[in-house]
């Protein structure tokens, strides 16, 4: 227990700021009892012992937790009381004091107890679960947990077959939540609240218009057009904002780990955000619908003829194909090359599939065809007119929208990006080196040993490796990087190495 709480305290897990409860089977009225060789009077006597420790650190936790000073706190127990606090008349009142207690450390546990206590504040406290391991023993833990993260080391794959994500190293953690998992949350909450809103949109302009036909089933859209709408026409961006949008840089997350919490509030998936996405929805709908209906009945054709179904529908799919990839530009927060191919492949595979479909005419094809309607329209002033005015009046309450939330409501990121956004990009290194003098230490080690040149070994397999001679090649470029303990144990190991080599070369030879 004693080398549990001093790991603890290495990673910060505990400080000296936090009360500690401390559950122990290691105590005289214990060791009493079990010196005197009956297991069921000691297996009775702990379960009591743990049952009231329970209910005093319970109480005591309370009572911190009202005063004002509100002290953290830190539970640390053993396996040998886990085993009995996991019993069922007794798990509610351990899992009460764990949620009112910063740090947790159960020290001397077995695989089936880590798996117990990882279901506990899963299914007890609905809350949800990471778990990490390196070892074997570890896979039941990571198994039960929401998310599993093995470490692959010395111990074997075990860890990483049987789980979500595989790092080398623990320090990579860092990476794995606060920059991908954050981005990851931001990308797949944007995916689906705009596929929500662009199919509702794509609907709500086809209801509205069965008012005029009183219902009786006549369809706006082509069938080809209601097909191709979300497998070409709007497919291709939504999956380049789910691969390249990112809020913030990846120095920016780590730097301002508290960003992380916007995905534990669910800051982005949540109802209030969908209910905008779907007012705005209807709103768009309505503009497509008669604003196009609307206007088209004092246009007419270069024949002096009124514009019919076919070119108010093909008409109104052309704006709102227009809209829906405009606003997903309004949505990205990093806006690459790949954003600008393919919301203009997406515009521009629209007029090429209309120009085509609308030049061919067979046998097979039905009255209501649209022969012709693109070649028709596109000879009209009407067409550019709505094709101008349609698409902004449909995103004028978009912006009015974004720019009074990020005004006056704006988001964690947004103050990040507001407090950076003339900061150079910490992408180039030479930039990053004009602001070397406003770091911090760690991080001017960090930018030192990126410069430096990269040796390729074999993976040793520690979880906290080293990444190499950075104390040694810094040295030799002139820059400071101070030395580490295991610069210095692996230089020697290899120098050791180095020198053993040959000879076992020359033993062969003879």
């Amino acid at each position: 227990m004693e080398t549990a709480i001093n790991i603890a305290y290495a990673c910060s897990l505990i400080n000296n700021n936090m009360k500690q409860f401390v559950i122990s089977s290691e105590t005289d009225a214990i060791r009493e009892v079990e010196n005197r060789g009956d297991s069921v009077e000691t297996a009775r006597f702990i379960e009591d012992t743990v049952k009231q420790e329970l209910k005093k650190c319970l109480e005591e936790a309370q009572h911190c937790l009202s005063t004002a000073s509100g002290q953290k706190l830190a539970l640390v127990i053993d396996g040998k009381c886990l085993m009995y606090a996991l019993d069922p008349s007794l798990r509610g009142h351990l899992l009460n004091l764990s949620l009112n207690c910063t740090s947790v450390v159960c020290c001397r546990v077995s695989p089936l107890q880590k798996a117990q206590v990882t279901s506990l504040v899963k299914n007890g406290a609905r809350k949800i679960t990471l778990s990490i391991g390196d070892g074997a023993n570890d896979v039941s833990m990571i198994q039960a947990a929401h998310v599993g993260v093995g470490i692959s080391g010395l111990e074997g794959m075990q860890a990483v077959m049987a789980s979500d994500f595989a790092i080398a190293q623990f320090r990579f953690l860092t990476d794995l939540l606060l920059v991908h998992g954050r981005w990851s949350y931001h990308r797949l909450s944007k995916v689906i609240t705009y596929f929500f809103y662009k199919n509702l949109t794509f609907t709500l302009t086809q209801f509205w218009f069965t008012f005029q036909t009183g219902f009786s089933g006549q369809r706006f859209y082509d069938d080809w057009f209601q097909s191709l709408y979300n497998v070409i026409f709007t497919a291709l961006p939504v999956i380049i904002l789910g691969l390249f949008d990112k809020d913030v840089s990846a120095s920016l997350s780590k730097r301002y780990p508290e960003l992380y919490k916007e995905g534990i509030r669910n800051a982005f998936f949540r109802w209030r955000v969908i209910g905008v996405w779907a007012f705005f929805s209807v709103y768009q709908s309505l503009v497509f619908y008669h604003f196009v209906s609307a206007s088209s009945r004092s246009a007419q054709k270069w024949s002096g003829k009124m514009f019919g179904l076919w070119d108010v529908s093909t008409m109104t799919f052309t704006c709102m194909v227009v809209t829906v990839n405009l606003r997903l530009l309004m949505a990205c927060n990093s806006i690459t090359r790949w954003h600008h191919i393919s919301i203009a492949g997406s515009i521009l595979a629209w007029f090429v599939f209309i120009f085509l479909y609308s030049g061919v005419m067979t046998p097979y094809d039905r009255q209501e065809n649209v022969y012709f309607v693109i070649y028709v329209l596109m000879s009209t002033f009407y067409f550019y007119a709505a094709l101008l005015l349609v698409p902004i009046v449909a995103l004028l309450g978009d912006f009015i929208y974004q720019g009074l939330q990020r005004w006056f409501f704006p988001y964690d990121y947004q103050i990040v990006q507001e407090i950076h956004k003339d900061s150079p990009d910490d992408s180039s290194r030479a930039t990053f080196m004009e602001i070397r003098n406003q770091l911090t230490a760690d991080e001017e080690r960090s930018y030192a040993i990126s410069l430096l040149p990269r040796e390729t070994s074999k993976h040793t397999g520690f979880a906290f490796d080293s990444p190499g001679y950075e104390s040694f090649f810094a040295s030799q470029f002139g820059v400071y990087a101070p030395q580490k303990a295991w610069d210095v144990a692996r230089r020697a190991s290899m120098r050791s190495h180095t020198r053993t080599t040959p000879h076992r070369t020359l033993n062969q030879n003879y």
